[in-house]
């Protein structure tokens, strides 16, 4: 059963540009449906962020964030429990971020300056260089919005059946040319079909998929071994080299990572 949860009221003062908060998500949690007038950037820090925002789903894994502008209608549910940091941003900031909800993905700037915030405890901004660090934040998040989820989805008639049973089962091996034959079309139609309504390629959408899987597994204290071959790859040295190009680390190094992270 989902455990419900509610969202913090926030005041902002006239002086203040952000206000910061860490939430910790348990297994088996939802925040329900709710909207506010500021702006909400939802930064993960540990685990797999699942939000609906005026009914599409965004997913952000580790080291990605979610813009959710002023007034927009979002919950979040998650299966697995999660970290994130949220930076709500004043409304008169916000009006002049993006007013479509968006993955981000953060600078080095943006990110040492909320590790700076959250590092000292700093979740009520007030003074002048607090001021001035809010101020290169929010300007650095004109360049962080992707535009996308993570691993978005399509009710469209083609792909929907395929991402389902992947998403079931991310150890399916099955080819485009394989599931082509299943739905009954050419190969060359799915992938222009993926493309279209997913903002990617069939390859992508599967790496994407099994990443998430994979730090799932690893938080659960699985073996390496054991995760390659649960979502899908043949040999441990083919998941690392994976989750190396997407994370930008190694599972291991991530793992020791998540460890600390939980605890500050």
């Amino acid at each position: 059963m989902m455990k419900q949860r509610s969202f913090q009221n926030l005041t902002f003062q006239n002086d203040q540009l952000i206000l910061l908060a860490n939430e910790n998500i348990n297994e088996a949690s939802e925040f329900q449906p709710h909207k506010h007038t500021w702006g909400q950037i939802i930064f993960v820090k540990y685990g797999v962020v699942t939000l609906d925002i005026e009914k599409e789903r965004f997913l952000a894994p580790l080291g990605f964030a979610i813009w959710i502008p002023p007034n927009y209608e979002h919950s979040c549910f998650n299966h697995q429990p999660a970290r994130f940091r949220s930076i709500n941003i004043c409304e008169r900031e916000a009006a002049k971020l993006s007013q479509t909800p968006s993955l981000l993905k953060l600078s080095n700037v943006a990110l040492s300056i909320i590790e700076s915030f959250f590092d000292r405890a700093t979740l009520t901004l007030r003074t002048e260089q607090d001021f001035r660090k809010s101020l290169v934040l929010i300007d650095e998040m004109h360049d962080a919005m992707i535009g996308h989820t993570y691993l978005p989805t399509s009710k469209h008639r083609l792909i929907h059946p395929i991402i389902k049973s992947l998403e079931q089962d991310p150890s399916n091996r099955l080819t485009l040319k394989e599931w082509a034959e299943k739905v009954f079309t050419t190969e060359r139609t799915l992938a222009r079909h993926f493309r279209k309504e997913l903002g990617m390629s069939f390859n992508e959408w599967c790496q994407r998929l099994r990443f998430i899987h994979g730090i799932a597994l690893l938080e659960q204290g699985e073996t390496i071994e054991e995760i390659a071959f649960k979502v899908g790859y043949r040999s441990a040295s083919s998941f690392i080299a994976m989750f190396q190009a997407l994370s930008g680390t190694t599972p291991d190094r991530y793992r020791q990572l998540h460890n600390i992270d939980r605890t500050t």
